[in-house]
């Protein structure tokens, strides 16, 4: 089953064992979130995942916000 978050976001239960990813990789939005309160900066992590852009990034931002005001269940409506 894949359920698409946004434009940049899916979770696919054949990917990642259904953790969001960002469309058409295997990259883990969590680990991005990650690699940011780390104080990886969005163009480090561009380096290092060449596959994402700076609007990828601000989805996964954008991704947690809306759960954080929805609470923890998946979130699948975005403006």
């Amino acid at each position: 089953m894949r359920i698409e978050i946004n434009k940049y976001i899916v979770v696919d239960s054949e990917i990642c064992h259904g953790k969001p990813t960002f469309k058409d990789t295997r990259i883990m939005v969590s680990l991005v979130l990650e690699m940011l309160e780390a104080g990886t900066s969005i163009k480090e992590i561009i380096e290092a995942y060449p596959s994402l852009t700076e609007s990828h990034i601000k989805a996964a931002l954008n991704f947690a916000v809306k759960l954080t005001e929805k609470g923890f269940g998946l979130v699948t409506e975005y403006a």
